[in-house]
This record gives C-alpha cells, structure tokens and sequence, in this order.
C-alpha cells in the first residue's frame, strides 16, 4: 500500500511504514513540501492511488463529501512526542492496511482505530 503523509505529521513516519513493508512519501517529498495545498496532495493521492495520513478534518468532509483524497487516514490525537507517535503507527499499522482494504476512511487515535467509511 502507498501513503501520503502530511505536514502535522513527523518525516519519520516514512520509516515505521517502510520497515512494513509499504511504500510512503511525506509531503516534504512534493514540489512545495509542506506548503503544498490540500488540492495538490488529494491530486496526488487519486493520481497514485495513495492513503493520506493527516490530523487534518479538512480532508475528512472532503473524503466523505468528493471522495478525495481517495482513501484517508484521520489521526484523532493531541500532541504527542515524536517516539509516542512512531509507537502508535507501529503498533496500529497493519490493522489500519486491513481496514483500509475494504473501506477508504479510518481513524486512528492513540488506543484504537475505527472504520469510518
């Protein structure tokens, strides 16, 4: 599976998602990096057929009212340090890449994930 992570979200995550065995990009990884507006990163995400990773709800009405990005994960969680973050996709990872083979919206919070769509 191939992910998009966006700018509230550590580069470091690239890491925990290809010790995995899938394939990510952050947006520090596009033209504008993390300038890069949330129309440019659902073009890539429907152009790539990538997971947007994001604790942005903008991307989460627009999911459920466009159907892009073309499939959303929705982190759920306050401030977190970077290693409490890496934990939890490491830990939540695979659940989230079943989940996300029969539906196209999770969210993920620091205990749990929940499929949305």
């Amino acid at each position: 599976m191939k992910f998009l992570i966006d700018a509230h979200l550590p580069p470091s995550l690239r890491q925990v998602i290809a010790a995995a065995g899938h394939e990510a990009i952050h947006t520090l990884d596009l033209p504008d990096q993390n300038a890069a507006k949330d129309g440019v990163l659902n073009r890539v995400s429907m152009a790539e057929q990538r997971v947007v990773i994001t604790k942005d709800t903008d991307f989460y009405y627009s999911h459920l009212l466009h159907g892009r990005p073309w499939k959303l994960v929705l982190v759920r969680t306050g401030n977190m340090s970077l290693k409490a973050t890496r934990e939890m996709f490491e830990q939540h990872l695979q659940d989230i890449v079943v989940a996300l083979e029969s539906c196209t919206l999770v969210e993920l919070d620091q205990k749990k994930i929940a499929v949305i769509a």
